[in-house]
Parts: structure tokens; sequence; C-alpha cells
């Protein structure tokens, strides 16, 4: 159970909050809230099988300013975690672009795409994907320290928060999959990304835990200004999202 919370004006929790205050939480000089951060124009994808190749994105478009929070839902094999990827710049489209404060990360080669990700963007993957050699504490700064903004008291909040400060010596292979999700959300939200991106944040964590860690997780984001975007199958985290969007057979519908 998380026990810890971040102090973020009178300690309310992020569902407490009104939506004028969370929209004027965020600290990118210059990007208005109208502006569009993160702009997903018309993306298509298809992947190689036997006969050809199965479309799975057919022409996606959306955007998420800073500070807004969106939930991408849909069946299982809809293209959410394939649309994360591309969001990110892990994977690249067939055709379409996608613009992170103007730049088109499909326009970038991998080293560019790289570079910007360890930057800007912040991804919480199902896998978790933790360092195995590094400890709890070194892998949540992992991130922030490549980045250059490895602030150690937005690094103690966030781990006191998350309920994490008694793990922060031991190594990943002997915590539980909750406490893992959230090392990895620590890792996320210490680098002070511009986007946060996250595949089924949730999915591996009880509902009492889930819920604080959500809680916490959309506090720090209205807090600095990221957008988050989660892929979730849960009614709960889609509802506590600004916006949802919901997948079918690769379209938004």
């Amino acid at each position: 159970m998380v026990s810890a919370r971040l102090q973020l004006g009178n300690s309310r929790r992020s569902d407490q909050f009104p939506l004028s205050i969370v929209r004027s939480c965020h600290s990118f000089e210059g990007n208005e809230r109208d502006a569009m951060l993160l702009e997903i124009d018309a993306i298509t994808k298809s992947f190689p099988d036997s006969e050809g190749r199965v479309p799975v994105l057919q022409g996606v478009s959306l955007g998420l300013e800073a500070g807004q929070t969106l939930a991408l839902t849909g069946d299982s094999g809809s293209g959410k975690s394939t649309l994360l990827h591309i969001a990110s710049g892990l994977e690249q489209p067939d055709t379409g672009a996608v613009r992170l404060d103007g730049t088109d990360l499909t326009q970038l080669d991998d080293s560019a795409r790289a570079l910007l990700r360890r930057n800007d963007i912040a991804l919480v993957f199902q896998q978790f994907n933790l360092i195995p050699s590094l400890n709890v504490a070194a892998n949540i700064a992992f991130q922030a320290r490549l980045a250059g903004r490895a602030d150690n008291a937005h690094i103690k909040t966030i781990t006191a928060a998350l309920g994490l400060d008694p793990y922060l010596g031991k190594y990943p292979e002997t915590l539980s999959g909750g406490q893992q999700q959230r090392v990895a959300i620590a890792r996320a939200l210490a680098a002070k990304p511009k986007v946060l991106l996250a595949d089924e944040p949730t999915g591996n964590l009880d509902e009492n835990t889930a819920e604080d860690v959500l809680a916490q997780m959309m506090e720090l984001v209205a807090q600095t200004g990221a957008a988050l975007m989660v892929v979730t199958h849960s009614p709960h985290v889609a509802g506590r999202m600004d916006r949802q969007v919901h997948l079918r057979g690769g379209v938004i519908g």
C-alpha cells in the first residue's frame, strides 16, 4: 500500500483538482495550454504475415496539449500499444507524421529519435524494463541523469509519494511485480518529461495500490505540465483522464 502523499497545494488528490488549476500547472516556457504538444497525424502501420501485410493502424490522428491526460482504450489487437510505440519514436509508421513540439519524429534518424526520447519522452512499459544490475535508487534516477535533470529533491518526493523508500537499496529481481511497476513509474516521472506514455501502468497492481499510484502519477503530471497518454483496459483508469479515445480495428471509433 502506498502510504506517503505528494504535497501539491493543499494535498488534495488529483481527481479533486479544479480543471483550471490542472491546466495552469505546467512549466514549459512559451508553450501555451492551447498549443498542441504531441500531434499524431494520419498514422498507418502494417506488419507482414505469410499472406502479405496486416494493417494495424489505419489513418489514426489525435493530439495532446501540455498538461492534458488521455486514455487510449480498445480490445486487444486494436493497435493501442503499436500507436504508443510510434508516438514515442520506438517504431516508425508506414505513413503519417508524429510531431513533438513541432519536431516530426518520422523525419529523424534512429540516433536523433533516441536523443529525443532521452530528453523529452518517458515511457512506462508493461514489462517494466528495469536495469537488473542497478538498484531501485539508481534505476529511478537513470533517465533523469542521462537527460541532465537529476533533481534529488524531486526524486525524493516521487519515491516517498510512491512508497518506494524502503526499497531504494534493493534490486529489481527481489521486488514484486507491483513494486517494479512503481519503480518504472518513478523513473519516468523523475526525468520531468514533456510527454509521459504509459502502457497499462496499473495492470500489475492490486486495486488499492493502483488507485494510489494513479493519483500520484496524475498529480505529478499536473505539477510539471507533462502530457500523459495511457493505454488501458480499465474503465476506472480511463475515466480519470481528461479525454478518452477508443481504437477499434486500427481506427478511432
